[in-house]
């Protein structure tokens, strides 16, 4: 029996029933069938595909028509997993009114059931008027790797005082906005349990510590695919190194012509060769 397709009301429900958020992200059909299979609740089509499919050392170069075109590779796999797609940087900078303009698009263009804003307090406005434009939007707060030069760098968030003050108000103002969720990255898990005492919306975590109403990550992380490490990543296989494996043992047997053989060969009538 298939289950039912996870809405918005699905994950804000979870605040309440304390069932945990599973979230990963995905930017192409094969993987997000795969990850669907896994029962995950979100598909976050993420600008980190810059780094993970583009080679780009920043999120910031990602434009709208490359998540578009990623957002839709993953619709392709009709999951039944809620889908949402980060707003890229340049996006929504610019005001609510270009914000709308360039959600209504992707929204469209895509397919997806929801889009991710990163920031807090500045960019609540931005928000609330997506989200009137009946478009559900994802917070993002903490670490915000579009910001990361007015942030000093991808590091740790909230650690001080004034900066911990800051990111909850951040938060709240996010949740105010409209937000049906939220996720938190890389901030203390202390902070992070406060916020998720306090906000009305789940917040799903990302170096945010076991507290947060569902965690997040990336898949090249989870998968072993990646060559950074992180201290709050797990791989859950190794697949680098068998993707290696693979391929060495593919080129072996073509370079010793155990590959193909017959059996991987068509056939035809050859009588009719003596007729070309």
């Amino acid at each position: 029996m298939p289950q039912d397709k996870i809405t918005i009301h699905t994950i804000r429900a979870r605040k309440k029933s304390r069932k945990k958020i599973c979230a990963v992200t995905a930017y192409d059909c094969t993987f997000a069938r795969l990850v669907d299979r896994a029962e995950v609740d979100i598909i976050l089509v993420g600008d980190s595909l810059a780094n993970t499919v583009m080679g780009l050392e920043s999120t910031v170069p990602v434009t709208m028509q490359q998540m578009i075109h990623h957002a839709s590779a993953v619709m392709k796999a009709d999951p039944r997993a809620l889908v949402a797609v980060d707003m890229p940087f340049g996006s929504v900078q610019e005001g609510p009114q270009r914000a709308v303009r360039n959600a209504v698009r992707i929204f469209k263009q895509s397919g997806v059931d929801a889009v991710k804003i990163e920031g807090g307090k500045k960019m609540a406005g931005v928000i609330s008027a997506v989200v009137e434009a009946n478009i559900p939007v994802i917070g993002h707060v903490g670490l915000m790797p579009q910001y990361r030069a007015m942030l000093g760098g991808l590091k740790v968030q909230g650690k001080e005082l004034e900066a911990a003050r800051q990111i909850l108000e951040d938060a709240t103002a996010v949740a105010e906005a409209g937000c049906f969720t939220m996720v938190l990255e890389a901030v203390p898990r202390p902070l992070a349990r406060l916020i998720t005492e306090r906000v009305p919306v789940p917040t799903i975590g990302i170096g945010a510590g076991p507290e947060c109403d569902g965690q997040i990550l990336v898949l090249h992380d989870i998968l072993g695919l990646s060559e950074r490490a992180l201290k709050f990543t797990r791989q859950w296989a190794s697949l680098a190194e068998q993707t290696v494996d693979a391929v060495s043992a593919y080129r072996k047997d073509i370079c010793e012509g155990n590959f193909p053989t017959d059996e991987h060969s068509f056939h035809m009538d050859e009588s009719i060769l003596e007729q070309l």
